[in-house]
């Protein structure tokens, strides 16, 4: 028992293929070498301390991005005026920040995945197995409530005066527009994930230093900018429902399937990009 659990700790994350980590060069030298696609169904993972490791991290990143983002909006509503608080370019900062630093921190262990959306993106394109799929939706589910039942223990009162964070569409705005947000927002966002961490570029342009964390973590900033004031920006189901089962009115389970629909859809878009544009592009390693 003790020689296997050895084993396991010095193999890692490495000891079963089950994911491209997001911040790491993909290759060692020149030559491209397309990665296998991962098995629907990978058992061996059950067994493995890799596997349960990578879910504590994805757990323990989308708790602590709850917990900072939440709190920065929070701290937006509380403020007599938008001028005398961080403003909606603060909260963008934050989200797009966040998932810069937890992107960088998690990256060997899990791949930094840090939202649903971006899990079934890498599923649908073979980059993870289905029973690593579904563990990490969970992980990260489970530590977005924590996240936000942290907030609101700082501040019951005015966590359910200022709508908890909870992602809703804004008056003005149909279900239709913010629908199309998510989906468009979404698809910015993991279309971001795989041109970062696409191995075929790694190797073509391998003169070019890319820190995968930072054009990701800018992409989340950006798209918050454009769409926070129609949805509030969810284009992560995970944020999407902590803040929602948290908050628990009426009015954040209103339209609360817009908040799995558009992201899925965005990222279902994003993956089949990937795959029929950007994978099919012919490569020739450099001399």
């Amino acid at each position: 028992m003790a020689e296997n659990k050895e084993e396991d700790v010095k193999l890692g994350a490495n000891k079963y293929r089950e994911t491209q980590p997001l911040g790491t060069a993909a290759q060692t030298d020149k030559d491209y070498k397309e990665p296998p696609p991962a098995p629907l169904f990978e058992p061996g993972e059950l067994s493995s301390w890799s596997f349960y490791r990578a879910g504590i991290a994805e757990f323990m990143a989308t708790f602590l991005f709850l917990y900072i983002t939440i709190l920065t909006v929070m701290g937006l509503k509380r403020s007599d005026s938008l001028c005398s608080s961080v403003g909606i370019q603060g909260v963008a900062w934050a989200f797009g920040g966040m998932i810069f630093a937890l992107v960088y921190c998690t990256a060997g262990i899990s791949g930094g995945h840090i939202n649903p959306a971006v899990t079934f993106g890498l599923f649908l394109a073979r980059k993870l197995s289905l029973t690593r799929a579904v563990f990490y939706m969970v992980m990260q589910c489970l530590g977005a409530i924590c996240g936000a039942g942290v907030v609101k223990g700082f501040m019951v009162g005015p966590y359910q005066r200022f709508g908890g964070g909870a992602n809703m569409v804004q008056p003005g705005y149909t279900k239709g527009d913010g629908l199309g947000a998510e989906i468009i927002g979404t698809f910015v966002l993991v279309y971001t994930v795989f041109s970062a961490t696409d191995a075929k570029r790694n190797a073509r342009d391998s003169h070019v230093p890319i820190l995968a964390p930072l054009p990701i973590g800018f992409a989340v900033f950006l798209v918050h900018l454009a769409t926070i004031p129609i949805t509030g920006t969810g284009i992560n189901p995970a944020r999407s429902l902590g803040a929602a089962i948290i908050f628990n009115q009426d009015q954040a389970w209103d339209d609360h399937w817009i908040f799995w629909v558009g992201p899925f859809i965005g990222a279902a878009l994003a993956a089949f990009y990937h795959v029929m544009i950007i994978r099919a592009i012919p490569f020739k390693s450099k001399a």
